[in-house]
């Protein structure tokens, strides 16, 4: 048992379940528009977020990921060296408009993780901007990426699965900006600190509701697109009801993040009976 607890702790700390939902998001787009992904570019997005998402974790100061010092970080820091050569190799596939987008989003990324501003560290740590560079960043590789990568054109519809995107991300963000509220510094000014935990909920309920809207403003919805987007409304109107300032050690880090893993079983499912 401890050994399994210990594998399921890596599984999460090494951002390998953040990077399943990403690939998730992208196969629902894929979905979506019917269009087949290359498989490149799946694998790229894959380990290329699991590399992006532990250097945000561990490698923003170099003391704290080049010289580490305990064992468990250092398996950590290996994985992901494992996975910034598979990211390598798969990225030397992909074409030069993906590596357009991709640089985009590489610069957003920089924003977020690195010193770009005088009296800020970070874009990380100015809360309130904080959480919309990620769902920016989200959206680009789950819809724009696969949009791109298969030649298609970013049409109307395309434009607004990028504007339902963000508010997805933004609603899955709001737990763990809830939860963090115990350990963020009061300087951060966060959605919480600002105007509260309730009123945070009130508001992630509203993106859900306007998140479900925007599907009638497309101009081709198949039925299997708009019962997934039914389901996923009242799974993250349910979400924003439950979400607590005093979550279970894995509410946030492993169900918050399952939604986009089970969202797109259910896409695949729906897509298969219609």
């Amino acid at each position: 048992m401890n050994f399994m607890k210990r594998l399921f702790d890596f599984y999460l700390d090494a951002s390998i379940h953040v990077a399943l939902a990403v690939v998730s998001l992208v196969k629902a787009t894929t979905f979506f528009f019917n269009v087949e992904l290359d498989g490149h570019l799946m694998y790229f997005v894959f380990f290329g977020t699991i590399v992006n998402y532990n250097f945000i974790k561990y490698g923003v100061e170099a003391e704290k990921y080049l010289l580490v010092g305990n064992r468990y970080h250092k398996n950590i820091q290996f994985f992901s060296f494992i996975c910034f050569v598979l990211t390598c190799y798969h990225g030397w596939f992909l074409s030069m408009d993906t590596w357009l987008i991709l640089s985009i989003l590489a610069v957003l990324t920089g924003f977020y993780a690195l010193p770009v501003l005088p009296r800020a560290r970070n874009l990380r740590s100015l809360g309130g901007l904080k959480i919309l560079v990620v769902a920016l960043v989200w959206s680009g590789i789950t819809v724009v990426l696969p949009m791109v990568g298969t030649q298609k054109v970013l049409v109307w519809d395309v434009w607004v699965e990028v504007v339902q995107r963000i508010l997805l991300v933004l609603v899955l963000l709001i737990p763990f900006e809830i939860r963090d509220l115990a350990y963020d510094e009061p300087g951060l000014k966060t959605i919480p600190q600002r105007v509260g935990v309730m009123r945070t909920k009130v508001f992630g309920a509203l993106l859900v509701l306007l998140f479900f809207i925007l599907t009638y403003f497309k101009d081709v919805i198949s039925e299997s697109e708009l019962i997934a987007k039914g389901v996923l409304f009242l799974v993250l109107g349910g979400l924003m009801f439950v979400t607590k300032r005093n979550q279970s050690k894995y509410f946030s880090s492993f169900w918050v993040e399952s939604i986009p893993l089970l969202w797109c079983g259910l896409i695949w499912v729906l897509v298969y009976l219609f």
